[in-house]
């Protein structure tokens, strides 16, 4: 593959594409072994000074788009993922889907468009009473995490996605989400929400707001919303 990706580039120019192949080199063996998405910085700190790692991802996703596998940005980073169409084969080999209830599916789309949220705002939103063994399924499954407490009486606790949401939902960025007709049609909101319901712009960013303060000990007892 060196000598195919050298010949893309201009023989006296000074040793650029020997080291821009190297470069694709690298970020090829850090993708396939890594078993989460590398962020472009992260990547950029291995190539060699002078190599735009723009470059060198662009022309790995090229490299490897008709192949069995394809380079893919996900949960703000790069991977690289079965192609479309043959997960079909892999199937039998795959780890069973985890099966959510209705509520885990709604509480876990209340979270990701309303993040920070607490348990008693996630329940204010649905109308109904959460049980805490369906947050807990989320946690479990690394897709929902505790950020910290809200500033208000009981100090609840708030709740926030994770990269692995992103990155098990095939999404780069939280804003990729769909919009509320798309949830309702896809069936993760019910009829039962308000009409007036409007979804808005999701926002993961991991620092705390200034309504939030941090989780502190997490071995002390926590008050999840209920008071």
């Amino acid at each position: 593959m060196t000598a195919a990706i050298a010949e893309d580039f201009d023989e006296e120019d000074g040793g650029g594409a020997e080291a821009f192949a190297q470069g694709l080199r690298i970020v090829e063996a850090l993708l396939f072994a890594s078993t989460m998405p590398l962020s472009t910085e992260e990547l950029g700190r291995s190539v060699p000074a002078g190599i735009e790692i723009g470059q060198v991802l662009v022309r790995l996703g090229e490299l490897y788009a008709g192949r069995g596998v394809n380079l893919r940005q996900v949960a703000g980073g790069w991977a690289f993922r079965t192609a479309p169409d043959l997960g079909y084969l892999l199937a039998a080999e795959a780890e069973p889907p985890r099966k959510l209830s209705r509520a885990a599916l709604e509480i876990l789309a209340i979270i990701a468009y309303h993040q920070p949220v607490t348990r008693a705002e996630i329940e204010e939103i649905r109308g109904v009473a959460t049980a805490k063994g369906t947050l807990d399924i989320l946690l479990e499954a690394g897709w929902v995490r505790l950020r910290g407490r809200r500033r208000t009486p009981g100090r609840p606790v708030t709740y926030g996605t994770t990269p692995g949401f992103l990155d098990h939902f095939g999404l780069d960025r939280i804003d990729d989400l769909p919009g509320l007709e798309e949830l309702k049609g896809a069936g993760f909101i019910e009829g039962r929400l308000t009409r007036d319901l409007t979804v808005p712009v999701p926002d993961d960013d991991p620092g705390l707001r200034d309504d939030e303060d941090p989780l502190g000990d997490l071995f002390s007892p926590l008050d999840d919303g209920d008071g």
